[in-house]
């Protein structure tokens, strides 16, 4: 009746609570205020994706180093990188190549990266994992700043 009289809604708050909460309110502004909330909120996050950069090992040197700014791109727009050494033929006997090749990669690339995960053989490709180092500066840097 009240509710009526002002033109708003009896809106249910908390159903469980003893008694119950109900609260006088415009419904449709309502749940529009909590539909912009929430496209707000998904605006301002970032999805993070696994971004992968094929190498093999007899890459020559210059196309490595394209290779790792390449790597270095997608770690500056906060997305991981999966580095991967693809072995064919023989050279799959030579795994310390790709080791090597990893190395110089996580070198290149330790100023905006972090390896997440160390080489790893699986099957013919030895696979690294690394993450952006801007999210763990951000991390510390924020709790010496209260």
């Amino acid at each position: 009746m009240m509710a009526r009289e002002k033109g708003l809604d009896l809106v249910e708050v908390a159903a469980n609570a003893q008694p119950p909460v109900c609260r006088l309110m415009d419904y449709g502004k309502y749940r529009y205020e909590q539909s912009r909330k929430e496209r707000e909120t998904r605006k301002n996050q970032h999805v993070t994706k696994v971004k992968e950069v094929r190498v093999e090992p007899k890459i020559g040197g210059h196309d490595l180093e394209t290779k790792g700014r390449q790597a270095e791109r997608f770690l500056k727009a906060g997305d991981k990188v999966k580095l991967s050494v693809l072995f064919r033929g023989r050279s799959i006997t030579h795994p310390e190549l790709g080791r090597d090749l990893l190395q110089k990669l996580s070198e290149q690339l330790s100023d905006v990266g972090a390896v997440e995960q160390g080489a790893r053989m699986e099957g013919r490709t030895m696979t690294m994992y690394m993450a952006p180092a801007r999210a763990k500066s951000e991390a510390s840097g924020s709790g010496k700043e209260g």
